[in-house]
């Protein structure tokens, strides 16, 4: 007869390659869930020990030796407490990706996941060779099974083979990054695979940012007839108790499940997540951008200072004469509400000395893009010397929408160290700006309500290049997220000749996105490791 159970879920931030730091992280965490929440088992990420993912990190025979004594040194402290931490196996040459069992001062058990996921922002089987054996542990009478991530989402089978070796309840260990539909998929799979499986399901996540991605948590558990009984708050760290009765079931208290945010409101804490950990992860003490008086600048403003406060953000007005007083006055007026350092930085002198410069080369030579792109170009320069002199990291302000068709200036507007919209589109950013000035007055309504505009040249509008952007947005969809052509996109209800014109800009300007800066992901694909066309490349508009 099995005993009542406590499971604590180590819902944690941790840092790719601060192997030491991450063992510390552990190691109090364990003595926690032993001395605090009474726990008989504490549940850590995939790959905790490393951080995830560590990419070609683990190629480095450093990581091994740092890696294996960390797991050593975490021995010790699982006495009167079972731990299952993730961590890079190294063994006769080859790397698996691992889940430890550590209980009274020994490693007890170890599994090896058996399916490496190898599309999308996944790369594993670059890395790790799959294990092919099942692990089922006995605590207090109870036969648990360990899975790792993959495992559950590509079928069933593992999971029974751990049910017939004897598991009544089923811990996957898990570093699944955030989309906006993500955690939704989630749990509808694992109430399928708990009734499949007829057992409990763990389902444990990490939180925290790591270059592009972002990981929401979201751990939680569902019992064998697919119901809910506990979820951890999306985007924050802690420890979650889940007690399972003499029967095996999950026992629900109201509290333990955590409301949802909306899709807005999940993707707002994603970004604000991921500046907050890229900017102190790599040692920043904050950041400095432009803002134009234009709603993108704005919204990454706001984001920055709800990640890093607002002494740590650096504003920079930086006007021309194309710039309006309008403008002017908005990004001050936002500045104002934030509390944000705020100078302004006229550009004129920097423009028309670059012009004389090059006014013999140009001769001749009718006004074009080229002198909308010095004035980006100034600005930037600008920016590089105030991060370099004060120590900030430069956020870029571009949208999705904009890095997909090249509307953006290389090493002018596209200059600088994280861009956190990167992957919204503009359709995306206005809701994303109603939704923080639903939690506190932070961007001019004026600024909403405008023409997007870049301000390089008199009386210009994003629209006198562009379609409107829920058009734009949809095709782009249709692309990225389904991989259409533009026969089928024609075929949604749009103008061929249009859906033709942005793909082959799509197509055109891939040369800019290979030199700009991580951003976040928040959606199912996003312009960074899981956008891989090539640079040079015959496939035209017509396809």
């Amino acid at each position: 007869m099995a005993e009542k159970l406590r499971i604590a879920l180590a819902q944690l931030n941790l840092t790719v390659g601060d192997v030491a730091g991450n063992a510390n992280t552990i190691a109090e965490t364990i003595r926690r869930a032993r001395d605090e929440s009474d726990a008989d088992l504490v549940v850590f990420p995939e790959l905790a020990l490393s951080g995830y993912p560590p990419e070609d990190l683990l190629f480095h025979s450093g990581m091994r030796h740092r890696v294996n004594a960390a797991l050593d040194s975490l021995k010790d402290e699982a006495d009167g407490i079972a731990a299952l931490i993730g961590y890079p196996e190294y063994v006769d040459g080859v790397i698996y990706n691992s889940a430890a069992w550590l209980e009274n001062g020994e490693l007890r058990g170890n599994y090896r996941k058996r399916c490496l996921p190898n599309y999308g922002v996944f790369d594993e089987r670059r890395y790790f060779t799959p294990g092919d054996e099942v692990l089922v542990m006995n605590l207090r009478g109870s036969r648990i099974g360990i899975m790792i991530c993959e495992d559950i989402w590509v079928s069933v089978d593992a999971a029974k083979a751990a049910v017939d070796a004897g598991a009544g309840l089923i811990i996957s260990i898990n570093g699944s990054p955030f989309d906006f539909t993500k955690q939704k998929a989630r749990e509808e799979l694992l109430s399928k695979r708990a009734q499949e499986a007829g057992v409990p399901f763990i389902y444990q996540n990490l939180v925290g940012g790591q270059d592009e991605l972002v990981f929401d948590g979201g751990s939680c558990v569902v019992n064998s007839d697919g119901q809910l009984s506990l979820r951890a708050p999306p985007f924050e760290e802690g420890l979650f108790v889940a007690e399972f009765d003499e029967n095996g079931a999950c026992v629900p208290i109201a509290d333990d499940i955590a409301a949802l945010p909306d899709e807005v409101e999940s993707i707002y804490k994603a970004i604000v997540t991921g500046i907050h950990d890229y900017v102190t992860k790599n040692g920043f003490s904050g950041v400095v951008l432009g803002l134009s008086g234009g709603i993108d600048s704005a919204l990454c403003m706001a984001m920055a200072v709800d990640a890093l406060g607002a002494d740590a953000v650096h504003a920079v007005m930086m006007p021309y004469h194309y710039t309006s007083a309008t403008s002017i006055e908005d990004a001050e007026a936002q500045a104002k509400l934030l509390g944000v350092d705020y100078k302004v930085l006229p550009i004129a002198a920097m423009v028309e000395a670059s012009m004389a410069t090059l006014e013999e080369l140009f001769a001749g030579l009718a006004e074009d893009a080229t002198e909308e792109n010095i004035q980006a170009r100034c600005r930037g320069i600008l920016l590089m010397a105030l991060s370099n002199k004060i120590g900030r990291m430069v956020l870029t302000t571009g949208n999705k929408s904009e890095m997909a068709v090249g509307y953006a200036t290389l090493y002018g507007d596209m200059a600088g160290g994280f861009a956190p919209i990167k992957d919204c589109t503009k359709t995306l950013v206005y809701r994303l700006t109603r939704y923080r000035n639903s939690l506190s007055e932070a961007i001019p309504e004026r600024v909403i309500e405008r023409e997007p505009s870049a301000e390089l040249r008199p009386g210009q509008k994003d629209s006198d290049t562009l379609p409107p952007y829920d058009v734009l947005d949809a095709i782009l969809d249709a692309l990225m997220i389904e991989d259409l052509s533009v026969e089928e996109i024609t075929e949604l209800g749009y103008e061929k000749d249009t859906v033709g014109r942005i793909l082959e800009m799509v197509r055109r300007n891939e040369y800019k996105r290979r030199q700009s800066p991580p951003g976040v992901r928040i959606s199912g694909r996003a312009f960074g490791r899981d956008w891989r066309y090539p640079l040079t490349s015959g496939y035209g508009r017509s396809s």
